[in-house]
């Protein structure tokens, strides 16, 4: 083929990737934007069919640029030269789109698929290291300013009338002066309202699961700027404002890796994840892509700050702190605050989960409400590090214990498959250290967290305090999948009482136990607490320990209720107004 026809085909097919990436984005806020339909009509089971359905969009667009490349370019599909030359096309083609490190994200998935590369390929991927894309972000998203004068009531109200949704406002005065009290709270150290310049407020509104967001800051007249989110709920008399978030560490439960994927509308997003690093300076830019539904490329940005921080310490992998794991070799890297997750190629007795079982459980997980207590974890393929780094008897497990994943490649080790989440402290090593009223605190958290994943539809499995772990905030999450499974999928039964002293001798159960048998009443002998923290969790979470709980949230969810978790405090809640037929909880 001669060197024009060698240009024309790679113009060609640097175009069908950027337009491939522009399909995606269309179908990905085409369902986007069912988000304010299904709010104004709680139509929240179909919501959450919304949901799924645009996670699994990136690899349906991608899988279909590279059957299409596969036949266009026939015996030349992995001709690197030819690559060069459609990367370089490609590179030109989007040289003026703001969101053009998402749409290499998009071709590096397209090269390292056609590819199966090891590691990283420069030459047919974009990476930059040392490169922070967002720092190159000069342009303002766009927002509305609302004015904040005295009374400040009047802002607030422009700023919810412009908001307005079909269904109306179910009591539209008593949001505001709800709105404007929560205000008066917050800037009460910073000057009162009185030093309150203005509200500046994305002009998108944010859905997660039943509750719409109008996300921006509040600034004030030296230009300090704080955090607001109003949270909005619809109701059968129209939409009230359920909450206001004015606080960084408020705001950022909403952000967090242990949430759901939010639905916003974006025209573009990296200039939407400067404005939010403006309020929340502390959070990783990784998690802010991530839950604005662009996963993969809240996948590149942690590996590159990874990878630039691999590149600029010295320490060595470690296995990670805690009790060594049946399913999964887990280890770390003790100067950056992630762990490594890699399928054993055998689990130890008494483990029935097979391979398969638990690449599903990681999916089930992917693609439901997390409820802020499953914490995201991100599936990589074909990495490569410096086997040098790795602590020996730690490099010596992975050879060992996960050959079928591992391998050496000259001076490289080299993983085929593994998942990396953030890094908690396991809860048991928490108990151990933990002054005694952060230890009660924890335990507390620890019984809500098995009963938000149960509002939620699911059932932990294995209630080991090893399986859950501590934020730097104290907040206890769940982060062992092997086991995990559906409420509605369990037969919870109650535990049958012995009828003989031979029976009640026995060391295995003498009766009949199905698979997806579960008697809670059991749980309290291996959960591993002490009598102290034990009491404790039987005073507040005592009836997660009976069958009939377990049955009841079963029956519920069997019926298609919706059971909220919500990503804010019952504190910062607002009461029903007068007259509303609902209660605190939202329901009518």
């Amino acid at each position: 083929m001669d060197q024009n026809a060698d240009l024309a085909l790679a113009q060609e097919c640097a175009g069908a990737i950027r337009d491939g990436f522009f399909d995606y984005n269309s179908d990905f806020r085409e369902i986007t934007r069912r988000a304010r339909g299904r709010f104004e009509r709680r139509d929240w089971i179909n919501g959450r069919k919304d949901a799924v359905e645009r996670i699994e969009l990136y690899d349906h667009w991608v899988n279909r640029l590279v059957d299409w490349l596969n036949d266009r370019l026939d015996d030349r599909c992995h001709d690197r030269r030819l690559w060069l030359q459609i990367k370089s096309d490609f590179s030109t083609l989007i040289e003026d789109y703001l969101d053009q490190e998402f749409t290499k994200t998009y071709f590096s998935s397209i090269t390292r698929r056609m590819f199966h590369t090891v590691g990283v390929d420069s030459d047919l991927e974009f990476v930059d290291l040392e490169d922070r894309p967002i720092d190159h972000i000069s342009k303002v998203p766009p927002v509305d300013v609302f004015p904040v004068g005295d009374p400040p009531s009047a802002g607030v109200r422009d700023l919810l009338r412009h908001f307005a949704f079909g269904i109306g406002w179910e009591n539209l005065e008593y949001s505001v002066r709800f709105v404007v009290g929560q205000l008066r709270v917050h800037w009460r150290s910073l000057g009162g309202l009185g030093a309150l310049e203005q509200l500046e407020c994305l002009q998108t509104v944010f859905y997660q699961n039943t509750r719409a967001y109008v996300v921006g800051r509040a600034v004030g007249k030296d230009g300090r700027y704080e955090p607001l989110v109003v949270a909005l709920r619809s109701t059968a008399e129209g939409v009230a404002v359920d909450a206001v978030l004015t606080s960084r560490s408020d705001v950022s439960i909403l952000f967090g890796f242990t949430r759901s994927y939010i639905h916003a509308d974006l025209e573009t997003v990296a200039d939407v994840v400067v404005l939010l690093s403006s309020i929340l300076p502390g959070k990783p830019v990784a998690e802010l892509f991530t839950v604005l539904g662009r996963a993969k490329q809240g996948k590149t940005e942690r590996y590159r700050s990874f990878a630039r921080h691999l590149t600029h310490s010295s320490d060595s992998f470690i296995t990670a702190p805690g009790d060594k794991g049946m399913v999964m070799a887990v280890f770390t890297l003790p100067s950056y605050d992630i762990v490594f997750k890699i399928i054993r190629d055998k689990f130890a007795y008494p483990k029935t989960v097979v391979r398969r079982d638990v690449l599903d459980k990681y999916q089930l997980v992917f693609k439901r409400d997390r409820a802020g207590r499953l914490v995201d974890a991100q599936e990589f393929r074909l990495l490569k590090f410096k086997a040098e780094r790795f602590e020996q008897s730690l490099l010596e497990e992975l050879l060992t214990e996960t050959s079928d994943t591992v391998r050496i490649e000259g001076d490289n080790l080299v993983i085929e498959h593994l998942y990396i989440e953030r890094r908690l402290t396991p809860l048991n090593l928490y108990l151990r250290d933990a002054p005694p009223g952060d230890a009660r605190m924890a335990v507390l958290d620890y019984g809500q967290a098995i009963r938000d994943l149960a509002l939620t539809n699911i059932f932990p499995g294995d209630l080991l305090l090893k399986n859950f772990g501590v934020t730097r905030n104290g907040r206890v999450n769940f982060y062992d999948y092997d086991e995990l499974c559906l409420v509605t999928d369990c037969n919870f039964r109650d535990l049958p009482k012995a009828s003989t002293l031979e029976e009640e001798m026995e060391a295995e159960a003498w009766f009949y136990v199905g698979d997806d048998d579960v008697f809670p009443e059991q749980f309290i002998s291996f959960l591993g607490l002490d009598p102290d923290h034990l009491e404790i969790l039987l005073e507040a979470h005592g009836d997660l320990l009976t069958a009939d709980f377990w049955r009841q949230m079963k029956k519920r969810h069997k019926a298609d209720e919706v059971l909220e978790v919500l990503p804010y405090r019952r504190s910062l809640m607002a009461p029903p107004p007068p007259g509303s037929r609902r209660r605190l909880d939202g329901h009518d």
